[in-house]
């Protein structure tokens, strides 16, 4: 019977006998892992001469010999020779170091597992009658692909230290949620939700799961934000797993930082999971380049709270792009402030509201007309606002064509 165990082998030496294609594959789980890894064989595929341009693994140009195994904590024998294989492995037993035999695994004392993380947790499958290594990739990938989409009850059965997890839920659409996003919604006891971004995704949670609706809107702050700060750290201090779950990515105008310092200062655990934001993916979803060679080469993300700051005017009157995010309110002031500075009354303007979803509206108009547009249609937020070329109606159609090569 094969005994399955964790094996830590960050900082450990790692003995690799082999420079092939399959010592190569290998070395790059022992790297990812933190292993101190040196390669002996008289030659060296590519990618190990890479690793070691880049400081990941040591080198040793020549035959392997017993005495490469002393210090080791674990020994891969991948040569191309079977019987030097099975020698290394009969060395490595001789010095009780653990040996993957890369020719006959039921020669070494270990087997290499295929593996995949999922947050805090690893699943691993292996063999254990004669190695197969397709079978067991098979396996892994259709137990990951279970766990990532969030069909999996992934919370702490054993009390402990709680923690908090910032989760970017992007822009609307719950399927631009990041994989470890979706795995952190599956390890939560508490969920707490802005009214922006992937919201769908919490009718996916156990029931038993706390909720707690934390959503402001442009001219309501049900929830203060030192009030927020405190239900993550209570929850947290209370042994709980907490997911903030925010619009967008935490880190853009999402308050993120404060979140972050309040658990920091309460000696909280606490991981940031980036997430799309909509200052990039709602424009794009639209068919709005926010970049476009020829057209526009940079890019300015503000918001519109505060109304046109002197950079975003400079910005627009020099033709870059400009991205507000809630600016809906703000928008007379903006384009104002604009058109003062200097900003071509004809530069095009786009408004994307609800973007990604299938609530999604786009109302399109030129700097010196979009206000009156937008008061006729009835423009609301969530919105994002694009100014610049790149807003221009069709653009895509014959931007590239019209565009030659650098």
């Amino acid at each position: 019977m094969t005994a399955l165990f964790g094996l830590d082998l960050r900082g450990r030496s790692v003995l690799v006998a082999g420079g092939g294609a399959v010592a190569a594959r290998r070395v790059r789980r022992f790297v990812s892992e933190g292993a101190l890894v040196t390669v002996v064989a008289p030659q060296m595929h590519e990618d190990l001469e890479r690793h070691a341009l880049h400081g990941d693994v040591v080198l040793e140009r020549r035959g392997v010999a017993p005495h490469d195994l002393d210090g080791a904590w674990f020994v891969l024998a991948a040569t191309d020779d079977r019987e030097l294989n099975d020698a290394i492995a009969g060395w490595a037993e001789d010095r009780q170091v653990w040996c993957i035999d890369a020719s006959d695994a039921s020669q070494g004392s270990a087997r290499q597992a295929a593996m995949s993380k999922h947050g805090d947790l690893a699943i691993g499958v292996l063999s254990l009658d004669a190695p197969d290594p397709g079978r067991i990739r098979a396996v892994r990938d259709a137990i990951a692909a279970h766990l990532d989409a969030g069909e999996v009850d992934l919370r702490r059965r054993r009390p402990g230290a709680g923690r908090v997890i910032l989760v970017g839920s992007g822009p609307g659409d719950p399927g631009l949620i990041t994989v470890r996003g979706r795995q952190a919604l599956s390890e939560a006891d508490v969920v707490v939700t802005d009214r922006l971004g992937a919201t769908e995704l919490l009718v996916t949670v156990p029931y038993d799961v706390e909720v707690v609706n934390v959503g402001k809107s442009p001219d309501n702050h049900p929830v203060p934000q030192h009030e927020i700060n405190r239900i993550l750290v209570d929850r947290a201090l209370a042994g709980k797993t907490v997911v903030r779950l925010k619009g967008g990515d935490p880190y853009v105008f999402g308050r993120g930082g404060e979140e972050v310092h309040a658990c920091i200062e309460a000696g909280i655990d606490v991981e940031v999971v980036p997430g799309i934001t909509s200052a990039l993916a709602v424009p794009a979803r639209a068919g709005i380049p926010v970049t476009q060679r020829g057209v526009a080469t940079s890019l300015l993300v503000t918001t519109g709270h505060a109304g046109a700051d002197a950079a975003s005017v400079a910005a627009m009157a020099a033709g870059a792009t400009v991205v507000i995010l809630m600016g809906v309110t703000a928008l007379p002031d903006i384009v104002d402030a604009a058109l003062a500075g200097g900003c071509d009354p004809e530069t095009p303007v786009a408004i994307v509201e609800n973007g990604t979803t299938s609530r999604e509206r786009i109302t399109r108009g030129a700097m010196t007309d979009i206000v009156r547009i937008c008061s006729e249609t009835g423009v609301k937020p969530p919105a994002i606002i694009v100014v610049g070329e790149v807003a221009r109606p069709g653009l895509l159609a014959g931007a590239l064509a019209a565009t030659p090569e650098p």
